[in-house]
Formats: structure tokens, sequence, C-alpha cells
């Protein structure tokens, strides 16, 4: 393997593009310290050993958020490589069952149209994510 970035860790990631009845999706800000600090990003995690994409998603949500989310879906598989990270980002649609979002691992969260999303500052990786979810949903 002579791979140049081969030296860079890899995280494989469930993402989820939440909605709620209003056709809102669930967005939160990253925590100022840490990576891409202070971004938004659409909820996730990363996969742990013998589990699905779905069933990560389901955990990370709850575990973040404190809500119950049916996922849906596949939308789209991400490989991103940043300068210190590989990311390799599997999004799912899923729908807001039960709870009000809580800001456990993140400094805020918000429910925006698919519209207002050019309002806020993602990561990189992110911006596929948006440029799928407005193509599907082109009138």
């Amino acid at each position: 393997m002579n791979e140049s970035n081969s030296s860079i860790p890899h995280k494989i990631i469930g993402v989820a593009v939440i909605w709620n009845d209003q056709n809102q999706i669930l967005i939160d800000r990253r925590l100022p310290q840490g990576t891409m600090g202070g971004l938004w990003e659409f909820p996730g995690g990363k996969i742990e050993l013998g589990e699905t994409v779905e069933e990560c998603i389901k955990r990370e949500i709850y575990e973040e958020l404190a809500i119950e989310i049916a996922v849906g879906e596949h939308l789209i598989t991400i490989d991103h490589t940043y300068s210190h990270l590989r990311v390799t980002l599997t999004v799912h649609h899923a729908q807001h069952l039960a709870g009000v979002p809580q800001t456990i691992e993140c400094d805020e969260i918000r429910w925006v149209s698919l519209e207002e999303l050019d309002n806020f500052s993602f990561p990189a990786a992110n911006g596929e994510i948006i440029t799928t979810l407005r193509n599907q949903f082109k009138k």
C-alpha cells in the first residue's frame, strides 16, 4: 500500500438529515474547541464495531441530541480527505419522532429550511450533502 494519505486517520461516520413535520432540517453547531469548531453540521457520529449505519445514526442522535428518530432512505455516501483526517460520511434521511433536541454535545441547534442552509458555515464535506438535497427536491 503506497498511498500518500495512508497515515491520515480514517473515520466512518453515519450522518442524519433529520426532517420535522414543518419540512425543516435539523442542524447543529460544533463546540468551539476541537476540529472544525464552531461550524454547523448534520448530526451523526462514528460507526461502532458490529453496528449498522442505521443503528449508529439512531444511537448517535439519541446520545447527542436526546431525540428519537426513524432512519429512512440512504441519501449519499461521501469520501472526503481533509489535511488531518479522511472521512466517509454515509448520509440517510431521518424523521423526527419524539423529544426536544438538547445541546448535549453541541453548541446550538436549529431547525432550518433547505433554502436557509446557505446562511450557515459547514465543513467542506457537508457541501455535497446540501447539493444532493437541493437536486433531490428541485421542482
